[in-house]
């Protein structure tokens, strides 16, 4: 089953996390439910599940083809700098440069619960640290200087004015329907 995602507003992306304490199948499905939602939107590489409404620590991702899940993760080591442009699935159509640790490695929990440990760097490095992010309730406005953010706001909030006027147009409204 596919949730929606939360967006930019939703007080439940700026909350903390609870940790996994068991790993059991009820936690199985939710995790199959994150993949579903992620391969739905078609845009994300990564979900956290505070970005469909769910305080628990997870994150899945889908990267090359390959579909993972991590609860209870954490950053143990990082090291340089990478700048890249960065997009997110609750903050729709932003991208925004942003410099990050260039290689992490990650520690958690894995499907089978047993602990792991991933070392990545830039594109693989840069998603664990923003879904950790979200584990914290923190978005990408929270990691910005304050005239990139305010720069990013103003952006976001044009973009949310013309997918609003999109969808009360009477061809999109049609479209969707035609979807459902």
């Amino acid at each position: 089953m596919a949730y929606s995602i939360r967006t930019y507003g939703d007080p439940v992306l700026k909350s903390k996390a609870a940790p996994i304490t068991d790993v059991d199948g009820k936690l199985v499905r939710l995790v199959d439910d994150m993949f579903v939602t992620l391969n739905e939107s078609g845009l994300g590489i990564a979900l956290a599940a505070p970005q469909i409404g769910v305080q628990k620590q997870i994150f899945v991702w889908n990267l090359d083809g390959e579909q993972q899940a991590i609860f209870n993760p954490e950053i143990v080591e990082s090291d340089g700098e990478w700048v890249y442009d960065e997009g997110c699935l609750s903050i729709p159509g932003l991208y925004v440069e942003m410099v990050r640790p260039k290689t992490v490695l990650m520690r958690g929990i894995d499907i089978d619960g047993e602990t792991v440990e991933l070392e990545a760097d830039e594109l693989e490095a840069r998603m664990y640290q923003h879904e950790l992010d979200h584990l914290h309730g923190v978005l990408m406005f929270d990691r910005m200087q304050p005239d990139q953010r305010k720069e990013a706001l103003i952006e976001f909030r044009r973009l949310e004015r013309e997918a609003d006027a999109a969808s009360s147009r009477p061809e999109s409204r049609l479209r969707r329907l035609r979807l459902k």
